[in-house]
């Protein structure tokens, strides 16, 4: 128990830090982005707002070399990273061009990784890791992503017009900060039974949980990813990868879930297979995996899985 607690004391030291960084990366660089929109321009101002931040840079990877070490030291620089994008973020929101609709996604990018990281290490600390911040997450993550800056700089160098929909661009963000509230609300629901990856081995203490908004649907850590995941291409007003998300999300997390609930079975039984009878995936036409014999009962009696 001693040696639990030592882990959760670290885990929750490491979050205090890595907000610490993340913080006063968005006031600095915010400060310095926006000191030229705020005061009148002059050749020193320009100097601060372009020059500031490439100084800032050295002095903060100074500073994080000297003060934390290892481990500590990584989970700093990407804390202190996401914070700078995220000011870079509300600096591109100032503008009243397609500018602007990047900015907006790279602040929900930049949010939702930190907060990933922080919901572990608040919620799970024994499984905090690098990871956490699931900035590596896969290929296939990192060139989607790529994928839709692509698109976004296309669209808006040829037809500039197309990335000044604001009010279809907001609807995007409200997507995904309802995705993101869902996805942290069943991290924080589920607490020590969630994890990033699927578990094919039961760990002691592993429950399953049926209240709270998995009262609702059975993967809302998914849902919430899925609409999310959405919600950021509308939010670029990218027409083209809209719809390839879409597709790929749906065909990754109808594969993810198929696997996970073959586990989920294994783990709990029966009383898994009566979870499945009463809540629903929440992800469409996705039903996950429900074994033969318990599918045709549930047709027969008009159950939804």
């Amino acid at each position: 128990m001693e040696a639990y607690n030592d882990v959760v004391e670290r885990a929750y030291a490491t979050g205090v830090q890595a907000t610490m960084c993340f913080m006063l990366s968005v006031f600095i660089f915010t400060i310095s982005l926006l000191s030229g929109n705020w005061l009148k321009y002059s050749s020193e101002i320009g100097t601060i707002t372009y020059w500031g931040p490439a100084l800032y840079l050295c002095l903060l990877n100074f500073g994080l070399r000297y003060w934390y070490k290892g481990f500590a030291y990584k989970v700093a620089v990407r804390a202190a990273f996401l914070g700078t994008a995220f000011a870079a973020g509300v600096f591109l929101a100032t503008f009243d061009n397609g500018c602007k609709v990047f900015g907006l996604y790279i602040m929900i990018l930049t949010t939702f990784h930190f907060s990933e990281f922080m919901s572990v290490a608040l919620t799970n600390p024994l499984t905090l890791s690098l990871d956490s911040f699931i900035l590596n997450h896969s290929v296939q993550y990192g060139v989607a992503a790529v994928a839709s800056w692509v698109e976004w700089a296309v669209e808006f160098y040829f037809f500039p017009e197309m990335k000044t929909c604001f009010w279809l661009s907001t609807i995007g963000v409200l997507m995904c900060i309802g995705g993101e509230i869902l996805r942290k609300s069943a991290m924080f629901t589920a607490k020590t039974n969630f994890n990033h990856t699927v578990q094919f081995v039961k760990k002691p203490g592993h429950e399953l949980v049926t209240h709270g908004v998995y009262s609702f649907c059975r993967h809302p850590s998914y849902v919430g990813w899925f609409y999310w995941s959405l919600g950021t291409q509308i939010t670029l007003l990218n027409p083209v990868c809209l719809i390839i998300y879409a597709l790929a999300s749906w065909t990754f997390f109808r594969e993810r879930v198929y696997a996970e609930e073959l586990t989920l079975l294994s783990f709990f039984g029966p009383q898994y297979v009566n979870y499945q009878k009463r809540v629903g995936t929440g992800l469409p036409f996705i039903h996950g995996y429900v074994p033969e014999n318990t599918r045709q009962r549930m047709k027969d009696e008009h159950w939804s899985y």
